[in-house]
C-alpha cells in the first residue's frame, strides 16, 4: 500500500517523507479497524480508503494559507488527520459532535504520535476558541450557507473559509449569503479517483 500511495503522490506533485507515508498507510489500517466495529465511514475498502479519504484530502494541502486551521464536522478525521501529518508544523483543532468520531482521532494521534491535533466534541455553532484560525476546512459537511452561518465566528480577521466539494456547487455560489465573497475556486485532480472535486475558498467582506 505504501508503494501504491507512493505513485498517488507522485502524480499529484505532493512530497511527503518516508515517515508522512507510513502514517498515511497506519491511518488506514486503524480506520479500517475501527470502522468494522464503530462505522466510521461508508468505505469498507482500505484500498478505497487511500484514495477517497487520503488523496481526497491531502490534495488541498497547497491551497491551506496560514499556521492554524479548524475542520469543522471532520467525521473520522476527514481531511484533518491526513493533512496534519502532511503538514507537521501546522496546527488543526478537528471538531464533530460524536463522541466515537472524537474518541478514534484520539487514539490515531497517540498511536501516531501526532501532536499538532487536537480533538474537541462539540457542534460547531456552539464552539469557541479566543485564538480563532486561519482557516476553516468543510468537506462534505453542509451548504455554503449553512457552513458560513455556523462557522463566522472561527477566522481570524483574514482567516478563510475552504469548503471542499464534489461537483461545481453553482446553485450554491448563486445563493451565496451576503457579507462574504469568492476568493477562488479550483478544481482537485485527484489521483485515483474518477470524479469532480473541487474546492471554494471563500473570505469575510472586510
Amino acid at each position: 500500500m505504501e508503494e501504491q500511495l507512493k505513485q498517488y503522490l507522485q502524480q499529484a506533485d505532493i512530497t511527503l517523507t518516508g515517515q508522512q507515508v507510513q502514517q498515511q498507510v497506519a491511518l488506514v489500517g486503524l480506520l479500517d479497524k475501527w470502522n468494522k466495529a464503530y462505522n466510521l465511514t461508508s468505505v469498507r475498502n482500505p484500498n478505497d480508503m487511500l484514495t477517497r479519504h487520503i488523496m481526497d484530502s491531502v490534495t488541498v494541502r497547497p491551497y491551506l494559507l496560514g499556521q492554524r486551521f479548524i475542520d469543522v464536522g471532520t467525521g473520522p478525521g476527514l481531511p484533518g488527520l491526513p493533512l496534519a501529518i502532511a503538514e507537521p508544523d501546522k496546527e488543526f483543532v478537528l471538531l464533530d459532535s460524536l463522541g466515537k468520531r472524537i474518541r478514534f482521532i484520539r487514539q490515531v494521534c497517540h498511536e501516531l504520535k501526532l501532536d499538532n491535533v487536537t480533538a474537541v466534541q462539540a457542534r460547531v455553532e456552539e464552539y469557541q476558541d479566543e485564538a480563532q484560525f486561519d482557516g476553516v476546512i468543510s468537506r462534505a459537511f453542509a451548504s455554503l450557507n449553512d457552513m458560513l452561518s455556523w462557522c463566522q465566528h472561527l477566522p481570524k480577521k483574514n482567516g478563510k473559509f475552504y469548503a471542499l466539494k464534489g461537483l461545481y456547487p453553482q446553485d450554491e455560489l448563486d445563493e451565496l449569503t451576503e457579507g462574504f465573497e469568492v476568493d477562488d475556486i479550483q478544481q482537485i485532480n485527484v489521483p485515483g479517483i474518477d470524479a469532480s472535486r473541487h474546492i471554494v475558498i471563500i473570505s469575510k467582506r472586510s
